[in-house]
This record gives C-alpha cells, sequence and structure tokens, in this order.
C-alpha cells in the first residue's frame, strides 16, 4: 500500500476514478511507439518500424484468416516473358491455377508492406515481436504456442489478425479521451493516426526485471513489477532498482517527453559480466486502460507528489501475496479450442477442411444411435406430459375424456 507520506492530506478530498482526468487525443498520439521511438530510439531495443497502407489496414480488418506465402510477392511485369503476355495464357496448361492461386494472395494488395516485413525479420536476426502503434498482440500468443516470436510474415499476420488488442488500436483508440482542436481548429480524428508495424528484434527476455513506472507532474509516483510472480533478489533489490529508473527517468524522459503524465516500461538485465543498464521497452498513456498491475489507479489519484522528501513507492510480489501463486491466466477470455487454432495456422483450406469435418461429426450423430438430444429437450416433453394431465384437473376432481366427473 501506499505509505502515509504520499498519499493527499485528509484535508484534500480523496479522488476517485471518476476524477480521472482523461487524456487528449494528441496524448494518445505521443505515447504510439512510431512517435517516440525516432527520439528514443537510442535507449531502447533494435526495431524497424513498418508504415502501413489502406490496403494492409483493411487486410487486418476484414473477417476471416487467409495467410499470404512466406515469398515476396511477384509483380506481374516479373513474370511476363516479354514474348507472351500473362492475359494470354488461359490455353495453356497450368497456368489457371497458377492465376487462381496469385488470386488468393492477400499480399498482392499491400507486396511493399510484405516486402517490407520479410526485409526487417531478416535484419533482426531471423526473429521478432510485432506490435502496432500501441498494443502487442499478446492475447494471440496461444495461436503460436503462447510466444510472441515470429519467424516469418505469415507469423506476424496470424497473431494481428487473431488479436482483439489489434482491433482495438485500428478501432477504439481515441475512445475516452479529450477532443483537443489544434491551432487551426481541427479535431484529431482516428483516420488521422499514421499507423506502423513495429518489429523489435526479439531478445529472450528475463521477465522478472521488467517494471512499469508511472509519470504524474514530470515525476515518477510509483513503481511496479510486471512480472508478477515472486522473486526474493527483487526485495534486496528495490533500492538499487529505484535509484537506476530515477536516474534514467531524469536523463532522459523527464524534459523531453511531451507529456506530463505517462506510464513507461523499463528493463533492467544484470549479470555477472555486465553492469546494470536502463533499457526502455515502451510508453503508455496515463488512461485506466492502462494497466495498473499492483496497483490501483484511485492509489495513484491519491498521490501527492509535491509533498516534502516524496518518495515513489515501489511495490514488489510479497512470497504470501495470493499474485505469487499465479492462478489466474492472462487473456484466457481470448483463446479458442486447440483444434481452431490448429485449422487457422494451416491457412483457408485447412479452416475449409475443419469446418467439413466439422459438420460431417455433427451429421453422422444421428447414423451411429448417439442421442444428441439434450436433457433440457427430455425435459420439455416431461413438463408438456404433466401440463395436459394437469389440464384434465379440475379443483382437484380428474375428469374423463367424455367430459364426466368420477369420484
Amino acid at each position: 500500500m501506499a505509505t502515509a507520506s504520499t498519499i493527499l492530506p485528509c484535508a484534500h478530498e480523496e479522488k476517485t476514478i471518476r476524477d480521472f482526468p482523461l487524456p487528449t487525443r494528441q496524448a494518445i498520439v505521443n505515447c504510439g511507439y512510431p512517435e517516440w521511438y525516432k527520439k528514443y530510439r537510442g535507449i531502447t531495443g533494435k526495431a524497424r518500424v513498418v508504415p502501413l497502407t489502406t490496403e494492409f489496414l483493411d487486410y487486418l480488418k476484414a473477417d476471416g484468416i487467409i495467410l499470404p506465402p512466406d515469398t515476396p510477392v511477384v509483380s506481374i511485369s516479373d513474370r511476363d516473358s516479354g514474348v507472351f503476355s500473362v492475359t494470354n495464357t488461359e490455353d495453356s496448361d497450368g497456368d489457371d491455377e497458377d492465376d487462381d492461386d496469385d488470386g488468393e494472395n492477400p499480399a498482392q494488395n499491400f507486396p511493399e508492406v510484405h516486402g517490407a516485413i520479410i526485409a526487417a525479420i531478416a535484419e533482426l536476426g531471423g526473429s521478432v515481436y510485432p506490435k502496432l502503434n500501441w498494443s502487442a498482440p499478446k492475447d494471440a500468443a496461444f495461436m503460436l504456442g503462447n510466444t510472441l516470436k515470429c519467424s516469418s510474415p505469415s507469423d506476424v499476420y496470424l497473431l494481428l489478425k487473431s488479436s482483439n488488442f489489434i482491433t482495438h488500436d485500428l478501432e477504439h483508440a481515441f475512445d475516452e479521451t479529450v477532443d483537443t482542436p489544434d491551432e487551426n481548429g481541427k479535431l484529431l480524428k482516428l483516420s488521422d493516426v499514421e499507423y506502423a508495424l513495429v518489429l523489435r528484434k526479439w531478445v529472450d527476455v528475463i521477465t522478472s526485471v521488467e517494471f512499469r513506472c508511472f509519470v504524474k507532474q514530470r515525476k515518477v509516483v510509483a513503481i511496479t513489477q510486471r512480472d508478477l510472480n515472486h522473486y526474493d533478489f527483487l526485495e534486496n533489490g528495490r533500492e538499487e532498482f529505484l535509484a537506476l529508473i530515477q536516474e534514467f527517468f531524469a536523463r532522459h524522459l523527464e524534459k523531453t517527453f511531451p507529456e506530463a503524465d505517462f506510464v513507461f516500461d523499463v528493463y533492467i538485465p544484470k549479470t555477472l559480466l555486465t553492469e546494470s543498464r536502463v533499457w526502455l521497452v515502451d510508453i503508455n498513456p496515463y488512461s485506466p486502460k492502462t494497466d495498473t498491475l499492483t496497483f490501483a489507479w484511485q492509489e495513484i489519484l491519491n498521490i501527492d507528489p509535491s509533498i516534502p522528501g516524496f518518495k515513489p513507492e515501489f511495490r514488489i510480489i510479497k512470497k504470501n501475496d495470493p499474485e505469487a501463486y499465479g492462478f489466474s491466466q492472462p487473456y484466457s477470455a481470448h483463446k479458442l479450442p486447440r483444434e481452431v487454432v490448429d485449422a487457422a495456422a494451416g491457412g483457408a483450406e485447412s479452416m475449409l477442411q475443419f469446418k467439413n469435418d466439422w459438420k460431417h461429426i455433427v451429421e453422422g450423430l444421428g447414423g451411429t444411435g448417439i442421442n444428441d438430444s439434450s436433457d433440457e429437450d427430455e425435459n420439455d416433453k416431461d413438463e408438456e406430459k404433466k401440463d395436459d394431465e394437469v389440464e384434465k384437473k379440475d379443483d382437484g376432481v380428474e375428469k374423463k375424456d367424455d367430459g364426466k366427473v368420477t369420484g
């Protein structure tokens, strides 16, 4: 819990989540990776930023998952021999089938983006970690065996198209924000956002030394570990990590980031052979949408960094904390049955085969002697029978079918 020295004095009315100041749309844009990476690329990991075309965004928004081949798109001019036009080969054997295959390749609509992704993966060592302006497709990691490690364009596309987080970036990034007209009176709209695909070099991260830091009035007010498991060494190293983070913030972010309130993530690896170094991982909006992990937003709202001698609270998971046992599985609400995942990974033909197989299974239930009617159906029939019997009774006296009363 926050210490007494960090909470607003009792004389002030305690703030609630309803008092949360909505971020401006420009603040959301400033926290996008393509925006801040230009300024801080020297203190973050290697990455490539690929500008996205309208055609690629349409592909991400489209229903269904059709994965292009992992090879560059061959244009018609490249395939034309110069003697026979591609459009005049209808009578040649096999050409019709090839043309059909070409028509099913979505990358033909965004060849530049597809080629840039292929090149970026190669330049970054063969494996990358993808994200859009704000979000990574963490909720879709199960599609690749619970990892975001991508070694081909199809891996990237599968994660992006399977993720609700990516959909949020594309359609709801400006939800719960304040309209702020610029100097010309123009309001920033979602259509004004320059979307980009960020491909970061894959690194096996030591998650125990990743931290989330909350900045308020250009001061770090709270720090929490991101990996919600207990690690003994964090308790002894708390002061060292705090000093490293504060020094990093003062040197690189305090006076250079355009927003006074924001959230940033850092990674502080240390080995026996190297000194500790702070790496900037991400910058997030100061918004209720940003996960506060071990804190609650109401706590952060009530922290007053102007108090003399203020010191940010550094929260870690203790051995007896419920979080230390890891009962919950993040993003479990977004997961699908394994059979669906395997079918999706196999492409359109695999999904069609899965659909047909499932249809045959359902249709075959009648021929196997298996009763596919539910217990509820049987119960409904019993209830209807009872209702018929009740209708034949009048004040406890049973009537025969001919209307005569007996008894």
